[in-house]
This record gives structure tokens, C-alpha cells and sequence, in this order.
């Protein structure tokens, strides 16, 4: 006989007068002078159990359950009495008047109540599997297999092959650092957890699989943030013989499939596309939150004479920008909210954060109110209101400094306004779904610290048709075929066409500063495939963490994990990372030095 016969929140009306056994645990015991009321818990929801006392031996063991026992409970379904009804649950109209009641196993006072909506993470992650019993929490996870259901659905209708792809591989450089597992059988050797499965996926296509997806764990030791882990989940694709316009029409249909039949959300019937250049232009930022009602004015050639050093330093700089962010209505933040703007930009480098209201425009320079008003001439100050559009009423804020301190902190400044009580009360802000292809990336970005070139993406990456000879005389200049898509601000995915020939291969690894020799010993298995008639390929590569957070509207990609990490990289459940016996580094060929301890600046 099975141990239930309905789930807690799945019982209804529809089993009225009937027997029933359910099981799971107690949320809430409330004693009701003489009748004892259990609310009791499942994945599904709750259902309220009625201990009456002429039931005596059910009532004597109500009297000794407490939050979180596990029990099996059978009775008899019945309305509830009339404005005692629920209607926030699905089981609300009715209750189960219990005629056995056996304790599963009974449970120690728990740390916290499941009902708590003041908890600390770190309360929680501690006490993961008691957090994972919230509501909430069930909602995201169940939420999280939702969506791969769908994905695997769309996927297999359109021939897309699973195909597991190995954990344990060759570090390669990839962007950020491996996770190196040292190999007991070779001594001295390591094995790497794979960044992506970038290579192998690659491979797949060499060897006429045309169609491969997975959706896998990939592995990166960097600094934490929000919406980082040290291991995350990608939805991981990759075709044969298709554009990069096919490539991204099938990857649109099936984010927009994911939001139908999982929030039944309505996405755009064709998502806007913006290049590299735009975005950076307009936003300063490559994933652009276009809810956000804000643009940047190009204002570098403008402040190129001005006396107003902090301008014209940066325009006439080597990499330099001067852009202007208007507010509409923005005259009438007070001084402290400046002043708060101002201390949030220096957090990306911003030395500050000059600004003017427009009080009246007809009035000239009298009716612009600023510090700086002082060292802009005439034209110039002609020329801002102009190209910024500015009214009467409005604020405009500046940044002048490298392009990267400027994109970055204008950028930042940008979102934060729009988010901000202000920007939503004066329209600033649209509170719907706003996807966005972001298109035409540079193929390599420069470090000046290291005075060499980087891949934007990965080194494996194709030039636009045309651009290859690029690859060697003008690397800067080059651009890729490559494309994220983008919402609400966000990185939802990225890809690009691959490169299918040894040759541009090759030219690519030589403007990365990777000779032949270096070449070879990492990616020679990759080199020597692309020889045997490698085909056109390309893919994509979607964050199921960061989707399902955005769909979920948490907080973190901590709260659509079972188990996830700390901003720390450590599991506060299970106590990882931690030391390992002498014997097992012994067998490993491995021996730890003392630690020296960290010099903080």
C-alpha cells in the first residue's frame, strides 16, 4: 500500500468525504483550546490537518509534534467551516480531519522558521537543506527545472544531439584561472575542470555531429560577485554549416519559448540588435539595461579647448572621452543626492562628477547653474545643451577620463538613476522584458600593463569576412563574428562563429603573442582536427544561473542553486574547501609550504 495517497497542497474539494494519506512536515501546530490545527507541509504546498480530542489517541500525539517532525497522517476530507476558507492556498477550501497520525521522524528545534523573510545568507547557506524546505526556494529550483525541460524539449525537436563532454582535461587559456586536480597515476601532471567545453564542442562539429548541445558545469577560480560561482551551469550549443543570422534566430526562438511556457510572458516577436560600438557609445556598457531611458551625448570634440582642465585633459588624451548624461527633471535632486552620485562613481575610478542644472536656457550661461559653468565658454556651453537636448528643469551629469573610467562609471551612474525612486517616478524607467542582440564585438582588446592583445571572447573566434588580413597589420581594427544576447542588463548568452581553419587559426594565435611552438603544446589536438576538412560551425552558450535568477527575480544566482558557494568560493554546508591527510598529498606527489601571510595595502 503506498504511503500516501495525495500530495498536502495538491488536496482539494474535488476529494471531499474521502480517505486520504498524506505526508510531510509540520509547518505550524496551532492548539485551539481543545482542538489541536497542524499545517502540513510538501513540495506542493500545505493543507490543514484538525485533531479533535475524541480522537484520543490522535490528539495525545498532536500534542507532542512540533516544527519540521516528518509525519503521515490519514483522514477524512471535509469543507472547512464557512469564513475559515483560504483563499491564498490551493487546498484552502477544505481540511482534513485526522484519524491516524504517525510521527516519521521527529526533528530537533530547527535554527530558524521557514517563514522568516529577515534571514542572513549566511544563516542560510549554513542550514542549505533546511532553506531549500522555504517556499520560495521550492518555487526557484522547481522554476530552474522548468526551464531546462524546455530547453531539452526545443532542442531535441530540432535534432540537437546531448553529448557529455569530459571534467577532467588540459588547461588551456582561456580568460580566467583553471581549477588544476592533480593526477595520482601521472605524477607531477595536472588535469584542469573545464572553463567551458569551448574545444570539444568544436571538435563535436569536426566530427560530423552537426548539432550538439549540453547543458554542463563549467569551472572558473575568479573573484566573486552576484551573479558569479566557481562552478555554474551553462545551456552549451554549437551547429554546423548556419549563419550567424540562423544561429541567432534559433536562440531567440527558444528564449522566447522558455518565457512563454514558463511565465507566460510574452517576449518580443523579433529582439532589437545593436553593434559593439553603438552600445558602448550610448551606454557605455556592452549589456545595456534598456529599461533604462538614458543615453550618453558624445561630447569629446566639444571639450577639446576648453579651460576646464578636468574636459579638455581628457579630450585631447590618447583613449580619452568626455560624455554628457542628461536627466530629464534631474534640477530637482537635492545636493545630497549629487553628492551621493558622486562618492558612487569613484567605486569605478572616477575622480568625480561634474554636473549643471538648466534653470532657463534662454537665459545663456546666467540660467545654468554649476561649479564649473565658470571655465566652459559660450559655444561649448551652446553646443552641451544642444546635442544633450537639455530642458529646463533637467541636470547633466559628466564624465571625463580614459573611456573604460568613463563607461564604466557614467554607465553604473546611468542604471542606478534609472533604478532609483527618482527615475521611476519621473518615467526614467520602464518595468518590462527588454531583450537585445549585441553584435560586431572587437576580436581582441589591449592591455597596457602587458602590452599585448587579448581575445574578447575566446581565441577561437572568427573575423568578419574580410577582416583576416586584419588579424596581422591592424588587430585592433578587426572585428568579430560574434554576439551575446542581453536582458534587462544582463548577459543571458554568447557566442560566435568559430574559426573552421588552421590557418586563420594560426594567424589568430600570433596576434595573441601564441607562437607555433606554444601553439601546438595547447591547442595542438584542436589544430591537427581543423586539417581534416573542418566545417563552418558556430554556437552559443547560454547562463541557466543567470536566466532563471532573472525569471525567478532573486537576488543572486545563490538563490536558484541547490548548493552553491559563498563570495568567499566556500560551502558553508559541507565545509569545502578543506585540508586533506598527509597521506592523500602523499599519493599525490604533493607538498604544501607554509602560507605567507596576505600584506593588505
Amino acid at each position: 500500500m503506498s504511503m500516501r495517497t495525495h500530495y498536502c497542497g495538491q488536496t482539494t474539494e474535488a476529494a471531499l468525504d474521502q480517505t486520504v494519506s498524506l505526508c510531510g512536515w509540520v509547518h505550524r501546530r496551532r492548539d485551539h483550546g481543545g482542538v489541536i490545527f497542524i499545517d502540513l507541509r510538501d513540495r506542493e504546498g500545505l493543507v490543514q490537518v484538525v485533531c479533535a480530542p475524541e480522537q484520543a489517541e490522535v490528539f495525545a500525539a498532536a500534542e507532542t509534534v512540533r516544527n519540521e517532525f516528518c509525519l503521515r497522517i490519514t483522514g477524512v476530507v471535509r469543507n472547512r467551516p464557512e469564513g475559515t476558507v483560504n483563499s491564498n492556498l490551493k487546498s484552502g477550501k477544505i481540511e482534513v480531519l485526522c484519524q491516524v497520525l504517525e510521527v516519521l521522524n521527529a526533528s530537533v528545534t530547527p535554527p530558524f522558521q521557514l517563514d522568516d523573510d529577515n534571514l542572513s545568507e549566511t544563516t542560510r547557506l549554513t542550514h542549505r537543506v533546511l532553506d531549500l524546505r522555504r517556499p520560495q526556494m521550492q518555487n526557484n529550483l522547481r522554476l530552474r527545472h522548468k526551464v531546462t525541460m524546455e530547453v531539452r524539449r526545443y532542442l531535441d525537436a530540432l535534432g540537437f544531439i546531448d553529448v557529455e563532454t569530459p571534467m577532467l582535461t588540459k588547461s588551456t587559456p582561456e580568460g580566467a584561472r583553471d581549477y588544476l586536480v592533480p593526477s595520482r597515476v601521472n605524477a607531477g601532471q595536472f588535469f584542469a575542470l573545464p572553463q567551458s567545453p569551448q574545444l570539444f564542442k568544436q571538435l563535436l562539429m569536426v566530427a560530423n555531429f552537426d548539432r550538439y548541445y549540453q547543458i554542463t558545469k563549467c569551472f572558473r577560480d575568479e573573484d566573486l560577485r552576484a551573479d558569479r560561482q566557481p562552478e555554474f551551469t551553462q545551456i552549451d550549443c554549437e551547429t554546423s554549416f548556419m549563419s550567424e543570422q540562423e544561429i541567432r534566430d534559433l536562440f531567440e526562438d527558444m528564449i522566447r519559448l522558455i518565457f512563454k511556457n514558463c511565465l507566460s510572458v510574452d517576449l518580443d516577436s523579433q529582439f532589437p540588435v545593436m553593434d559593439y560600438s553603438t552600445a558602448m557609445g550610448m551606454y557605455g556598457s556592452d549589456k545595456p539595461d534598456m529599461r533604462v531611458k538614458l543615453e550618453f551625448t558624445e561630447l569629446t570634440s566639444v571639450m577639446k579647448d576648453v579651460d576646464f582642465k578636468v574636459f579638455s585633459g581628457a579630450a585631447n588624451m590618447v583613449g580619452g572621452r568626455v560624455v554628457g548624461l542628461r536627466v530629464p527633471g534631474g534640477g530637482a535632486m537635492p545636493r545630497s543626492e549629487i553628492d551621493a552620485y558622486t562618492q558612487f562613481v569613484s567605486i569605478y575610478g572616477a575622480k568625480g562628477l561634474a554636473y549643471i542644472k538648466v534653470n532657463d536656457k534662454a537665459a545663456g550661461r546666467e540660467g545654468l547653474q554649476s561649479p564649473i559653468v565658470k571655465n566652459l565658454h559660450d559655444a561649448a556651453l551652446a553646443q552641451i545643451i544642444e546635442l544633450t537636448g537639455a530642458q529646463n528643469g533637467d541636470l547633466i551629469f559628466f564624465g571625463a577620463d580614459k573611456a573604460k573610467v568613463v563607461n564604466d562609471a557614467i554607465g553604473a551612474l546611468r542604471v542606478k538613476i534609472g533604478h532609483s525612486d527618482f527615475g521611476k517616478s519621473n518615467g526614467l524607467f520602464e518595468n518590462v522584458w527588454k531583450p537585445l542582440w549585441v553584435v560586431d564585438f572587437p576580436m581582441f582588446e589591449y592591455d597596457e600593463d602587458s602590452a599585448r592583445w587579448f581575445a574578447c571572447h575566446h581565441p577561437f573566434t572568427a573575423p568578419k569576412d574580410g577582416h583576416e588580413e586584419l588579424l596581422e597589420t591592424d588587430p585592433g581594427n578587426c572585428i568579430a563574428k560574434a554576439y551575446d544576447l542581453v536582458l534587462n542588463g544582463w548577459e543571458m548568452g554568447g557566442g560566435s562563429i568559430r574559426i573552421h581553419k588552421a590557418d586563420v587559426q594560426s594567424k589568430v594565435f600570433r596576434a595573441l603573442n601564441i607562437d607555433a611552438e606554444e601553439a601546438q603544446l595547447k591547442f595542438g589536438f584542436l589544430l591537427d582536427a581543423l586539417q581534416y576538412g573542418a566545417p563552418p560551425h558556430g554556437g552559443l552558450a547560454f547562463g541557466l544561473d543567470r536566466i532563471v535568477t532573472m525569471m525567478a527575480g532573486a537576488e543572486s544566482i545563490r538563490d536558484v542553486i541547490a548548493f552553491p558557494k559563498t563570495q568567499r568560493a566556500q560551502c558553508l554546508l559541507t565545509q569545502a574547501p578543506s585540508g586533506v591527510d598527509e597521506k592523500q598529498l602523499r599519493e599525490l606527489h604533493i607538498r604544501l609550504r607554509a602560507t605567507e601571510p596576505v600584506v593588505k595595502a
